[in-house]
């Protein structure tokens, strides 16, 4: 028997995926969170072998972070389980640690599938997640790291630079360094061009 977790702030959401469960012998939904602070504290005490993970959870800590602190316990699998497929967002959760990542437009024999992939330890990635880690392993001098792609998150959000050196520990010559490899690989010369750039070409999430 396969135990779920399932973190998701849309009661609606949550209800769905409840009937998408449903009626699979080898599936025991255990417990429901609406925020990752209280997925993660289900985590603990119901020691699941899965936890479905939604990334934008509203108030609190985002998907990612709950994901760290969930594979820290070192038991339970993190899928994730979201709408946005973003390169960010994709680095973002496997950074933390997550075993699979599925898109919520995913059919339900393709999210059993990756809820028995990811409780055997084995990883579950949607097509599009695939192909976009393919496309940055093929072509690593075009693609952001993750630490660019955070920085570039932080300029969408109106962030000077001394906020960004602030909110993640860098010295602002740091961040400078960040931006000017940005605008090379990215082929623009301002933080607005970048903004836009990447957001066309899904790097990070419209703001």
């Amino acid at each position: 028997m396969i135990r779920i977790v399932l973190v998701d702030d849309h009661p609606v959401v949550r209800s769905g995926i409840r009937a998408m469960l449903a009626g699979q012998p080898d599936f025991d939904l255990v417990g429901e969170a609406a925020t990752g602070e209280r997925g993660a504290e289900l985590a603990a005490l119901l020691a699941p072998d899965v936890v479905l993970m939604d990334l934008q959870l509203g108030a609190g800590i985002h998907g990612s972070e709950a994901t760290r602190r969930i594979v820290a316990l070192g038991g339970p699998r993190v899928l994730v389980l979201t709408t946005f497929d973003t390169d960010s967002d994709i680095l973002a959760a496997i950074d933390a640690g997550a075993t699979g990542y599925l898109l919520k437009d995913a059919p339900s024999e393709e999210l059993h599938a990756a809820i028995r992939s990811a409780a055997s330890g084995a990883s579950a990635l949607a097509p599009s997640v695939a192909s976009r880690l393919l496309g940055r392993v093929r072509t690593p001098d075009a693609t952001l790291s993750p630490r660019e792609l955070e920085v570039l998150g932080h300029v969408a959000e109106g962030l000077s630079n001394r906020q960004i050196s602030k909110r993640m520990f860098l010295s602002e010559t740091t961040v400078k360094t960040h931006l000017v490899h940005i605008y090379a690989k990215l082929d623009v010369d301002s933080r607005t061009a970048a903004v836009a750039a990447a957001t066309r070409k899904g790097l990070i999430r419209p703001r």
